[in-house]
């Protein structure tokens, strides 16, 4: 089958190329994101696969159909960019990537915990620049701390684990609590999460009862000092609200791989550009913030299922068998 593929960079292309062995479709690599206006890059396809920062709303979808697309495939778990529901009206079946390798973003998130609270990435800016002076970087131990983590999933169960294996007390909220975590940590409600954690991680999927869960509002309610860890979507966050937050030192750090706005900025290479983005440019410039452009997923373990899973998916609709991955209709 022949293949738009968006949002493409080196990387895409080579672990595609390599899975797409076994597969033999016609790959078309398109860099720019996919929207309206490049929507008919995909014209002699009959399937186009998508990432996360594509915009595939009912506009794109109805200029997809008209192209006789009959399939729209993200290479990602997440899938709000996608409106299910257009794509079930218009005849177009969408799949994503349910499974991959948990252990990238979970060990991830710890690595930003680690790096914002021992303040990591300042010292080795120091140390290149001749400064060896410890002043302004003390952190604190994770022993004997308590941990939150929203969502448990595969990947909140996994960073739970580990910061138990840390010696933290670990709490979970999820509105969907599944047996495997009581062996890892104690279910409470969400205001008792964030009163109680030293260190919120969140690890739940973007949707119209999540965006924006931490809000000015639930602000209130965290611990004095607390740091917030998101590798999840960035629309979890109310950036503004967050900003605030660290002004007042409510939050005492934040360290973020998702960033709600970062559809104009990740991805790509703008370190010859001036960044408008003034939300942005405010969150860099806190010393006890770190920002990473949405690499939590980027292991060669992870890279490679998902694009096993993503070219799986295209061959399944091919052949007109049971789609298993299908992007779920919101509940």
């Amino acid at each position: 089958m022949k293949v738009a593929v968006y949002s493409t960079r080196r990387y895409d292309r080579v672990m595609l190329d390599r899975a797409n062995a076994a597969h033999r479709h016609e790959l078309v690599y398109v860099q720019d994101a996919l929207s309206v206006a490049t929507a008919p890059l995909a014209e002699g396809c009959g399937a186009v696969c998508v990432f996360v920062n594509d915009n595939v709303d009912e506009a794109v979808l109805e200029a997809l159909k008209t192209l006789g697309i009959g399939l729209v495939t993200t290479r990602s778990t997440g899938f709000n960019h996608i409106d299910a529901v257009a794509a079930q009206r218009l005849g177009i079946a969408a799949t994503r990537v349910t499974d991959y390798s948990p252990y990238s973003v979970a060990e991830f998130a710890v690595g930003l915990l680690l790096a914002v609270n021992r303040r990591i990435a300042r010292a080795s800016q120091r140390t290149r620049d001749g400064n060896f002076e410890l002043d302004g970087l003390m952190g604190f131990d994770l022993h004997g701390r308590t941990v939150g983590v929203v969502g448990t999933g595969k990947i909140g169960r996994i960073f739970a684990s580990i910061m138990r294996g840390f010696g933290c007390r670990v709490l979970g909220f999820d509105p969907y609590p599944g047996a495997e975590f009581d062996g890892i940590g104690q279910y409470v409600p969400l205001p008792q999460l964030l009163a109680e954690s030293d260190v919120i991680s969140l690890h739940c999927p973007l949707t119209p009862q999540t965006r924006h869960l931490i809000d000015a509002q639930s602000l209130q309610g965290v611990r004095q000092g607390a740091f917030l860890i998101n590798t999840s979507r960035g629309g979890l966050i109310d950036t503004e609200a967050v900003i605030d937050a660290l002004k007042t030192h409510r939050l005492g750090g934040l360290a973020i791989d998702v960033y709600e706005q970062e559809a104009d900025l990740f991805f790509q290479d703008l370190s010859a550009t001036i960044i408008t983005d003034d939300v942005i440019q405010r969150l860099v410039s806190f010393p006890n913030v770190i920002v990473t452009g949405h690499q939590a997923f980027f292991t060669a373990e992870a890279i490679g299922q998902i694009m096993a899973t993503t070219l799986e998916n295209i061959t399944a609709f091919e052949r007109g068998v049971a789609l298993s991955n299908r992007v779920p209709l919101p509940r």
